[in-house]
Order: structure tokens, then sequence, then C-alpha cells
């Protein structure tokens, strides 16, 4: 507390030394700057964070809403982000009481959240829309349960796993574990209010609806010949399809006049399926893969800490300023001699001076022993005479008189003083970007602190980053696929057909594959929010593509064609629901003047983007022509030795009935 107490008023003391000399630039920073700057990031974003909560929740009821005023669930909206919200609130509840720990990470959980949740909730209102509507509202739920709750059940256990992994004790980022562990709860609760609370909503949407009550204003619609009679707003208002102006056979229909339904029904299955527009998609994404090739070539690990904090702070202009001026050295590093030596011993001092050397160098050592040799004093002198020097005469004169910070006396019992710890600074001559570079020479003199007669430690604020993140920054990632991988390779024995996680692997690789790649094209390294990120994008991507694969695969009697326009006739509008609402969500995060949120913004962004490209485009054209093939199934229900008897009657005057002609086909 002492030190943080100091260190901020010695910010604050430069500052006002600014002010008053506006010549001169300082640019301050200490040991806590970059963990104050770190945590700013979530004082800057509430705004932001506010106006994407109002979008999304204005874009969630337009994709619930439809022009019947009857059939349209606005509310269903509204109460699918209130069941994430609370589920998100409550991982934070439990976090906070646990004693866990907030950082700036956290920020990318409610986005977790949306993905995960919403593609729930919008499949759940898609499988109603299926269900007859003769039916009770019981059975339409049990319908909607047994339709859409056994995906969403499969891909939460997929996100409970690989954000687990990255949870566990195999993680050794602090703020990746934490970051996981908090995702891990909330969407554990998502699942459990999306059962309960969202379930229970949608069974009273259900009953609004049966009583021909308005989905708003929950008041009974009348009659069209009722309707007629009253002003033109009000009927705008209340304009419903009654089930006895339908016709037999349409009922399945009901719920076409919704936008996106009619969208994708009348449009857009046939124009994505169509002959010449198959080889154009092929080709494009051809070129995303050379795209993606090239910059996951490029890859690199984040090195820049300015990448994790706010904009406008201390640590971006130190890191700025040092990167203009002085970007060919190293941070300085300190260098603790932390126990009482000989520094008089010839043998010592040749010790101290061979691990500085190649450096440059702010030692009071050094220039201790140019000062002898400039009064033609041996540096081989005894203890007492060493030290008393030390004391009266080089640390009395002015230009040496700094280094009295860097030296710790000790009197002991017989009036004998030594020197029980002293420190030197060093700066090395390499790139301060060039990660490899500075961490071996992290590396270098820790092994030579262990190993040297000498007991020393080495120390810059920036080492802490680089151990906890730039060492084993893909550790989180690799564990967190290997656990998918895994997951997929067992749950193949439980699924009806392998070939759906075959499929569904093979689309994850593709999808990971292509945000590595844009995201290095997009300035974007691999620090901890964009693996973070990465993970979140293996369960996203299931999340999207695992019910559009499973429909193709499972169908049968049809042609790939059929089962691709079916797939995407059933799950397609739930998708592009909560794509839609999650861009809308993600726009004000690039708004956020901090690094961290602009990381977290593209790599989200990618991520939403590619997953959309595939379950839109690559998948459904690449499944009309790669396995698994439709015509064998077809061929077991219909086989080919099959007779068509085609029978023409003519009827005779008495009413016979005589048989002209008999065709075998």
């Amino acid at each position: 507390m002492v030190a943080e107490r100091w260190e901020s008023s010695f910010c604050d003391t430069v500052k006002l030394f600014q002010k008053s000399n506006s010549k001169v630039k300082i640019y301050p920073y200490t040991s806590s700057s970059l963990r104050e700057d770190f945590q700013k990031t979530s004082r800057v974003s509430e705004r932001y964070l506010v106006t994407s909560l109002i979008l999304v929740v204005t874009m969630a009821i337009l994709c619930c809403s439809m022009q019947d005023c009857v059939r349209s669930k606005p509310w269903l909206g509204l109460l699918g982000l209130v069941t994430i919200s609370l589920a998100t609130l409550t991982a934070a509840g439990i976090i906070n009481l646990t004693g866990g720990k907030y950082n700036s990470t956290f920020l990318g959980v409610p986005f977790v959240m949306l993905g995960h949740g919403l593609y729930g909730t919008f499949e759940m209102l898609s499988s109603w829309r299926k269900t007859r509507e003769d039916q009770h509202v019981k059975e339409r739920t049990a319908e909607v349960y047994a339709d859409s709750m056994l995906s969403f059940s499969l891909t939460t256990a997929m996100y409970l796993v690989t954000f687990g992994i990255g949870a566990s004790p195999f993680t050794n980022i602090e703020a990746a574990r934490i970051f996981c562990c908090n995702s891990c709860i909330a969407i554990l609760f998502n699942y459990l209010y999306v059962l309960s609370f969202y379930g229970s909503s949608l069974v009273f949407t259900g009953y609004i609806e049966n009583n021909y009550q308005h989905s708003i204003f929950c008041r009974k619609v009348p009659k069209p010949e009722v309707l007629q009679e009253k002003p033109a707003w009000y009927r705008f208002l209340l304009t419903a399809r009654f089930s006895e102006d339908t016709a037999e056979g349409e009922e399945a229909n009901t719920y076409e006049s919704h936008l996106l339904v009619c969208f994708l029904k009348r449009y857009y299955c046939d124009w994505i399926t169509n002959t010449y527009v198959k080889p154009f998609v092929v080709l494009f994404y051809l070129i995303y893969i050379s795209f993606a090739l090239m910059g996951y070539l490029q890859v690199s690990e984040g090195s820049d800490l300015s990448n994790i904090v706010a904009t406008a702070t201390q640590t971006i202009e130190y890191t700025t300023a040092h990167q203009k001026y002085f970007n060919n050295y190293s941070p300085v590093i300190g260098f603790y001699i932390y126990e009482s030596i000989e520094y008089w011993n010839s043998s010592v001092q040749e010790d101290v001076l061979e691990y500085t050397k190649g450096f440059v160098r702010i030692s009071w050592f050094e220039s201790y022993l140019n000062y002898l040799r400039k009064l033609n004093v041996s540096t081989d002198l005894p203890k007492k005479n060493f030290t008393d020097m030390l004391r009266n005469s080089f640390l009395k004169a002015p230009q040496f008189s700094h280094f009295q910070e860097d030296i710790i006396f000790s009197k002991k019992y017989n009036d004998e003083v030594d020197v029980v710890a002293s420190r030197m600074f060093l700066v090395a001559k390499t790139m301060e970007t060039n990660r490899e570079e500075l961490y071996d020479l992290l590396e270098t003199l820790r092994r030579l602190s262990v190993t040297s007669k000498v007991k020393f430690i080495v120390f810059n604020p920036s080492f802490v980053y680089m151990d906890r993140y730039a060492s084993s920054l893909g550790a989180p990632l690799h564990n967190s696929c290997i656990s998918a991988l895994f997951l997929l390779f067992f749950s193949a024995f439980l699924v009806a057909d392998s070939l759906i996680n075959v499929w569904i692997t093979l689309t994850v690789v593709s999808v990971e594959f292509g945000v590595i790649g844009f995201m290095t094209l997009w300035k974007v390294e691999l620090d901890c929010i964009s693996v973070l990120c990465l993970i979140y994008g293996i369960n996203y991507t299931i999340d999207n593509c695992a019910p559009l694969l499973s429909t193709f695969v499972l169908g049968k009697d049809f042609t790939r064609t059929k089962w691709v326009k079916n797939a995407l006739e059933v799950h397609g509008v739930a998708i592009l629901q909560s794509y839609l609402c999650y861009i809308v969500g993600l726009f004000p995060l690039a708004a956020v003047p901090s690094n961290l949120t602009c990381t977290l913004f593209r790599c989200l962004f990618l991520i939403a983007f590619v997953t959309f490209f595939h379950c839109f485009a690559i998948l459904p054209v690449i499944l009309t022509f790669l396995p698994p093939s439709k015509k064998k199934r077809k061929e077991k229900k219909n086989p080919e030795n099959r007779e068509e008897i085609e029978c023409v009657e003519m009827l005779d005057i008495d009413s016979t009935r005589v048989v002209d002609q008999i065709t075998t086909v």
C-alpha cells in the first residue's frame, strides 16, 4: 500500500512538473501502471456496453416480430435477453462471493453468452413455429423441447468441456483461467434458465396465441368482420390470421409471413443451390483459404503491453515514446544482489562484471571501481577500507550521491559495516518488440542466477506479462482444442451417424484456420484476449453448424439439394436471427477507446462472420456434392425391379366397368 501511494504521488508530481514545463515531455511508468491501465478498460466501456444492450434488445424484438399481431412474439426477444442477463449476473455474483477477482477480460463474457444463449432461444422459437396450431400448448411445448433441447444440451456440454479445460490448473494464465471459470458458470446457469424461465415464457406466449390475444398488449383480437368497422390504424395494429380463414392444408404455412422465413424459403435456398452459383462459391472459398493461409504464416505472439490496456493511458504513452526513441534497447532490467558478498575480493569483482558484461549499465559497483582507479587506489582493498571509502568518499561525492538508494548497509554487533544488498540497472541492445529474443535474454539471466556464485535476481514489470502470457500463450487454446476433439470422437459412438462429427470437425478447423489467418492480416496478435476468443470460436461454430449438419446427414429419401434446402429452412432462421443480434451488439465495442476491446471486437466479429459464411454459403454448396450420398438410401426403399401398372377404364352403356388397356412399365 505504501509503495502504491508513493508511485501515485510520483506520477502526480511528474504531471505537475509537465504542466509547468511544457517544453519537456515526461512519460511516467511505474510497476502498478499496467494493472491500473488494464482495469481502466472496464470504466471506459460502460456506456458503450449500455448502447450495445439497447441495440441487441431492439434487434431481438424485431427478429421475433411479424405482421400477424397474434403469432408475433416480441416479448420472447426481450425475455431471451433477460434470460442471458440473469445467467451472466448469477455467474458474476458467484465469482464475487467466492473471492474471485474481476479483470477487464470479463468484458467478453456477455458476448460469449449472447452467441450461445441467443441461438438457443431463437431455435426454440423456430421449433414452436413448426408445430401445429390446433395442438394444445402442452403438446406444442413438448415438441419444442424434443426438437431443440437435445442439440442445445450437446452444445452446452461442449462449452462446459472446452471452457472447463481452460479453467483447470492446466492453464497457467490467471486471467484466462478466471475468464473460463466465469464463462462455465454463466453457461451452466443459462442452460438452466432457458429450460425453466424461457420455457415458461414460451408457454405463456403460447396461451396468448391460442386465445387470439395481441402479442404485445395481450388484448383479445376481434374477428375480421368486426375489424372492418374500425379505423385504419386500429386494423393495422390488430392484423391477424384466424384459423377459420386458413384453408385446409395451408396450416403449416401460417408463419411464412415472417420476413426471414419468407426470404430463406422462397429466395435464398433456391439461389444458393443453383448450379450457376456453386462454382463462384467454391472459387470464393479457395480465395478465403488462400488469404487465411497467408495470414496464418505470419502469426506472431503478442509482446506489446499496450495491446491489453485502454488507449489514453500512461502505459500507451510510455510504450509509444519508448518504441519511437529507444526501440533498439530492451526494458530496464533490475539486477538485484540479495545477499552479502565480498565486493572487495578481486575474483568476486570479476564475476559481477562478467554477469553484467554486454549490457548498457547504470551500476554503482562499476562506477566505484573506476573511481578507485582514478585515485590510483587498488580495487583489491581490505573489507574495512573498501567499505569506509565507499560510504565516506564515493557516496558523498555529488556526482555519485544518487547511488545511495542502490546500496543497503548493515552495522553488525562489533560496529563493522557490511553491504547486505545492492542493485544495478541493465539495458540490453535488443528489440523489445522481438518477443523471442527478449524472452531468451530473460531465461539466460535466470539460469545464470541459479548457477552463479553470486546470488541475484532480475526483474522488470514486463517480465510478469511475459511469464504469464507470452511463454505459453497457446496452452489454453491447445488444451481446449484437444478436449473438443476428444469429445467429438467419443460422441461419434452415441450419435445416429458418425459422419456428423466428421463434418463438424472439418467445419471447426476451417473456421478457426480462417479466423487466425484473417485476424493476423487485421493486425491482431496472438495474445491472451485473442486466445480466449479462439476457444469461444470452437464452440460458436459447433453451436451454429451442428444442427444444420445433423439435419442434412440424417435426411433420407431425397436428393442432397433437397436436404440442404430443408436444413436451411429448419435452422437457417435461428442462425440468421442470432447472427443479426450478435453483430449489432458487437459494433459499439469497436468505438471503445481501448486496445483490449479493439482486439475483442475484431476477433469476435471474424468468428461470427466466418461462421455465418460457412453456414449460409460454404456448407450448403459443398454438401450438395460430397458425402453422405442420398441415392443409396433412396434405393433401399425403392428397389429398381418395380412394376407400375397403368389401367385405362371405360364405362359401358349399362354402367359396366371394362378395362380397355393394361400397360406394364
